[in-house]
């Protein structure tokens, strides 16, 4: 794990983003192994083979959660925006994600990585 990015979720200063990002950190590192972490454009960001797979972007409202390679996954409707090559999900303070479901999303679009 890159001490960049572990500074990062660190240095959030609301208690239940860092416990969504520290989440988000480990469902990656557990859905694709030999992720590598850096921070680019402020922000933590995990390739796999040098491609982009997933990025968390806190903001004052949630906790962002891009899964990128994502025009083949079966999506619900209003869960997720953006395009069709990457798809992101705002997980906010209330939210109960299903970090199994986002791991086998991130899975899955990372496959072909």
């Amino acid at each position: 794990m890159n001490t960049e990015v572990t500074e990062f979720i660190e240095q959030i200063t609301t208690p239940w983003q860092i416990a969504v990002a520290g989440q988000l950190r480990q469902l990656v590192q557990d859905s694709i192994p030999d992720a590598q972490e850096r921070i680019q454009y402020k922000k933590p960001h995990f390739l796999k083979n040098g491609k982009y797979a997933a990025v968390i972007s806190p903001s004052k409202q949630a906790v962002s959660f891009t899964i990128f390679n994502a025009a083949a996954l079966d999506l619900p409707d209003g869960v997720f925006e953006g395009p069709a090559e990457r798809k992101t999900i705002k997980i906010k303070e209330k939210d109960t994600p299903d970090y199994e479901w986002l791991a086998g999303l991130l899975t899955q679009a990372s496959a072909e990585l």
